[in-house]
């Protein structure tokens, strides 16, 4: 009898150590295969493999092994990867990959190791990426870009391996010095283009409001004398200035009408109706003028004899 006890409790002792080891927990953000003799357990002869949910499952010691697979979306850096873009600039580039497992069979299965695996076709896709794209794109076309290298890498990750690319980033591009003084001249000259385009238009406007003012102020005279008294009260609260004030309108109109004063008796006394003497004509002025003597005339006259003195006498200086 105490033969048979112990070798019940040994019996015993051996079904809790086999319970104990045929017991899994499942995590949360896990999912279980279940291998039978190094077969992976399927819904069918064909059909997926199949997947324990997470909590507490069972296999059986020895014969079951189970392997838990994470479903949690994986954030992987891509390294730097050198390359030439279609015009001609050398570029590096790198990126960050996101992607997640969605069927935990092919994941374990068709690849050994599917991080290693999903890291390897991001870089060999950038290099290709950045071959196709110019610099221009790969600066401001980012969008694009992760779109179209989410598109390669997801076709050949999804379908065979089961792992999706939920989104893939490129985080920084590096160029080369040369081409980044080159650029910084150019973001320069595009900036003083565009001040010099807004200085000349604002320029524009401002002589256009200024010509309407002056056609504005030229309407009353009192306007333009009110201006410059208020120019005059803006120059001198600026101690240090000298100012030098020009003649009034006032006075010069009045030099104006004095000047001009001689006519008016004339206009007066064509308002009267009376007659206005009127300078004589040029034939007549020229009439009066003395005529000369004939040709003639000079020619017969005697001429007075010179006195020999006078002429042989020499001048004195």
């Amino acid at each position: 009898m105490e033969a048979l006890v112990i070798l019940l409790a040994i019996l015993l002792f051996l079904l809790l150590v086999a319970a104990a080891t045929g017991v899994r927990v499942v995590q949360e953000w896990e999912r279980g295969l279940v291998f039978r003799f190094g077969q992976i357990q399927r819904q069918g002869p064909q059909g997926p493999a199949l997947v324990r949910s997470p909590g507490l499952t069972l296999i059986i010691p020895i014969v079951d092994r189970m392997q838990k697979v994470n479903m949690q979306t994986v954030a992987m850096g891509v390294p730097g990867q050198d390359g030439i873009t279609s015009d001609n600039v050398s570029v590096r580039v790198d990126a960050v990959v996101y992607f997640r497992v969605i069927d935990p069979g092919k994941a374990i299965v068709n690849v050994q190791n599917y991080v290693y695996a999903v890291s390897q076709v991001a870089q060999t896709s950038l290099r290709s990426v950045i071959g196709k794209a110019e610099m221009q794109d790969l600066l401001a076309e980012r969008d694009k870009i992760n779109t179209e290298l989410r598109a390669i890498i997801d076709e050949m990750t999804e379908g065979p391996w089961g792992v999706r690319i939920e989104r893939v980033e490129i985080k920084d591009v590096s160029l080369p010095e040369g081409m980044k003084r080159s650029m910084a001249r150019q973001a320069e000259a595009e900036r003083e283009r565009r001040a010099r385009i807004i200085t000349a238009d604002g320029e524009y406007q401002s002589s256009k409001r200024l010509a309407a003012a002056a056609h504005e102020l030229s309407k009353d005279p009192a306007s333009l004398q009110l201006r410059l008294l208020q120019t005059v009260t803006d120059v001198a609260a600026e101690k240090n200035s000298t100012l030098i004030m020009p003649l009034p309108v006032e006075l010069l109109r009045f030099f104006d009408k004095a000047a001009g004063g001689s006519a008016e008796p004339e206009a007066a006394a064509a308002a009267a109706g009376e007659e206005i003497e009127e300078p004589p004509a040029l034939e007549e002025a020229i009439g009066n003028l003395p005529t000369v003597p004939e040709v003639e005339e000079a020619a017969g006259a005697p001429v007075a004899e010179a006195d020999p003195a006078v002429v042989h006498r020499p001048r004195e200086l």
